[in-house]
């Protein structure tokens, strides 16, 4: 039996903003001209969003078909020059949306526009976030979802494998004018602009041989022929923990691109974010494991640690590269993450202890150029913001 149509606008509390009443009319238009018949939208619930985008769940109060009782409204501003977040992010869920929905770990993609720059999601609920697993007191809990995620992202990369061609096809289909991948822009920079800041802002001379590594990692970056796709983001803000498993949010730099650089972020937990504390010992390399039991199937060479070690290592410095390149000009001692509280870890420790595990683990494949270089700026670091800066907490749950 379908729910009476009702024409008119959508219903939209007084106390919304105009930026979200505009965004629920856009998708109640988007969506009745979807179906072919009116949809009336109501009660948007804010859940924030990126930048400067809108994010809303909504009630779907009318509708003549089978539609989810609630959906999720992205919308986006105008694309910056070099890149369009608007786009990575349709296009990611155009590509998702096509798997077997037993294979989906997102949402699906209900309809989009590109003029109105929106999209309308499925709605996956109120399920926890991993950072709320982290953030909580249930140390079992944080566990199981930090090892769901990389399950997760194992299964991603799997399910993804070689999509390329389609991801190339979407985009432009899409009209976009910003194709490239906005991570590997980032990493290219990141290369030639690092060395000169690390000199001027912690007089650090990078060695020759550390350019070299650094430089050869980007090129296995760039070439490999592992590829998958990859949502971009590592925030634990962006995973649900939901009764099937992690589900993956938040596409603005989706792209098809390394699985190795991916898997990285379990090593070095959340390097997109500055909202990270630290792990248990071992948690990470058992994150590591859960993620090559999901992908061995699709490239078994990476069960060799010959293989694979080396190739995770030169990740590891590109995320580390990149973090201090995208920080270090205006870290300060005390910065912290604006949408956590103040007993956040100031950035400066964050920063710190990445440069701490890159070092570990150079050590424990004797590459000993970037064991000094890694050294040298650990130093340069724990001068300029104190001891402390070596100290990162773990997550309130594990404490």
């Amino acid at each position: 039996m379908s729910v009476e149509i009702t024409a008119g606008s959508p219903h939209v509390d007084d106390d919304a903003t105009p930026e979200i009443a505009e965004a629920v009319a856009a998708a109640q238009s988007v969506l009745s001209g979807r179906f072919g018949a009116q949809i009336r939208l109501a009660d948007p619930e804010d859940l924030g969003g990126a930048g400067r985008s809108v994010v809303v769940r909504v009630r779907v109060a009318a509708t003549p078909f089978s539609l989810p009782r609630t959906l999720v409204v992205k919308r986006y501003p105008p694309a910056a020059a070099d890149r369009d977040p608007f786009a990575h992010e349709t296009v990611s869920h155009q590509l998702l949306t096509a798997l077997p929905s037993e294979e989906r770990l997102t949402p699906e993609l209900v309809a989009h526009d590109i003029r109105k720059r929106l999209v309308v999601l499925e709605d996956l609920g109120k399920a926890p976030r991993l950072a709320d697993k982290l953030l909580g007191q249930d140390a079992r809990a944080a566990e199981r979802g930090l090892l769901s995620w990389a399950h997760a992202m194992g299964r991603l990369h799997a399910t993804t494998a070689g999509r390329d061609a389609d991801f190339d096809a979407l985009m432009r289909r899409q009209g976009s004018q910003c194709c490239q991948d906005p991570v590997a822009v980032d990493v290219h920079a990141a290369l030639d602009g690092l060395p000169d800041l690390l000199e001027r802002a912690l007089e650090v001379e990078t060695s020759t041989k550390a350019r070299e590594f650094a430089a050869a990692s980007v090129k296995g970056f760039v070439s490999s022929r592992r590829r998958a796709f990859s949502p971009s983001t590592s925030c634990p803000d962006n995973h649900l923990v939901t009764s099937k498993g992690v589900r993956f949010l938040d596409f603005e730099g989706g792209c098809v691109r390394d699985i190795v650089f991916d898997a990285a972020c379990l090593r070095v937990p959340f390097p997109s974010c500055w909202c990270a504390y630290g792990l248990p010992a071992g948690m990470s390399e058992a994150m590591v494991a859960a993620w090559r039991a999901e992908v061995g199937s699709v490239w078994p060479d990476l069960d060799d640690d010959a293989v694979f070690l080396p190739r995770l290592l030169e990740s590891q410095l590109l995320w580390v590269w990149l973090s201090t390149w995208r920080a270090l000009a205006k870290l300060t001692a005390t910065e912290q993450s604006g949408h956590r509280g103040q007993d956040a870890p100031p950035r400066s420790t964050i920063l710190t202890s990445r440069w701490v595990r890159l070092r570990t683990d150079a050590a424990s494949l004797h590459v000993t150029e970037i064991v000094e270089h890694a050294d040298a700026v650990i130093a340069a670091l724990v001068q300029r913001y104190g001891d402390k800066a070596t100290n990162l907490q773990l997550y309130p749950a594990f404490r």
